[in-house]
């Protein structure tokens, strides 16, 4: 299971799996998670995630895609994204997180390559077809990283199936039809509230309070939150407490009153409540799971 800590600027802080390379790989199966959902977050890395088998739905930026076996998905820099199944259907996936600044070896490099790409807001995210050749290849080059990622050179073979990787998107995907560094503001603003909530969950926390952190007013914020994740800001905050309590009780000897507590219910009987309608079990019966 995937828990999410975060930096300063609210974005998910990464523990990468080389010491002097940014990159970081992970096997899961859907199930692992809490509701078969990951947490929405944003992170400057670039995102990959290949199915392997069975299928995912998949939230960028509130647009919900599907993710079938053999298919594979580009998360471009600093998107809202999240992968769920609402039918609560399996998935075996492995998922690549690199930071662009190994593309940045040279100042042009990150000039010409590099920032062309990751400023470009009309490529929020591209999902890659097995059927297409150059895509094809993409989808091979992410499988290299994951299969050698152990390897003694993986660093090195990291570097060589990114750069290709990258090539291949910039040959490939539309261009940006302005050139000017253009801030989403709406999407500013819901990764602020969505910051703040989950910096600030153990607390007591206002709709206008969540609302101020985007610094838009409280009908805008249930607008964003409704694009973005189909749901009222309040109903993102419990079920963001719930899986937080479902870290706990799976990693700490707390008592069910105690994790309620800590996570911002107001009381043991409610969490209960709240978590066997979010999960279909007690917290009792999912930490024996």
């Amino acid at each position: 299971m995937i828990y999410i800590d975060l930096k300063d600027d609210l974005s998910e802080k990464m523990v990468y799996d080389y010491p002097d390379c940014p990159a970081y790989t992970i096997h899961e199966m859907l199930s692992h998670y809490p509701n078969y959902s990951a947490i929405s977050h944003w992170h400057d890395d670039i995102e990959f995630l290949m199915i392997q088998s069975g299928q995912m739905q998949y939230n960028v930026n509130g647009k919900i895609l599907t993710l079938e076996q053999g298919q594979g998905i580009f998360v471009n820099s600093r998107q809202m994204h999240y992968g769920f199944s609402e039918s609560h259907r399996e998935c075996e996936f492995f998922c690549i997180l690199i930071h662009p600044m190994l593309l940045c070896t040279l100042p042009a490099y990150e000039k010409n390559f590099v920032l062309p790409l990751i400023r470009n807001n009309e490529v929020p995210f591209f999902i890659f077809d097995p059927g297409i050749s150059w895509q094809a290849q993409i989808l091979k080059q992410m499988a290299d990283i994951y299969v050698h990622r152990k390897s003694k050179t993986a660093p090195l073979r990291i570097l060589s199936s990114f750069s290709l990787i990258w090539a291949l998107l910039l040959e490939h995907l539309p261009s940006a039809s302005r050139t000017e560094d253009h801030t989403n503001t709406d999407l500013t603003a819901i990764r602020n509230m969505t910051g703040f909530i989950q910096q600030n969950y153990t607390s007591r926390i206002s709709l206008k309070e969540i609302a101020a952190a985007g610094s838009v007013g409280i009908s805008k914020c249930c607008k964003l939150f409704s694009r973005y994740f189909s749901q009222s800001p309040n109903l993102y905050l419990n079920q963001y407490r719930l899986n937080k309590s479902a870290q706990l009780l799976r990693e700490t000897d707390m008592t069910i009153t105690e994790i309620a507590l800590s996570t911002g219910f107001g009381s043991a009987s409610y969490y209960a409540e709240s978590f066997r309608k979010w999960a279909g079990m007690s917290p009792g019966k999912f930490r024996k799971a």
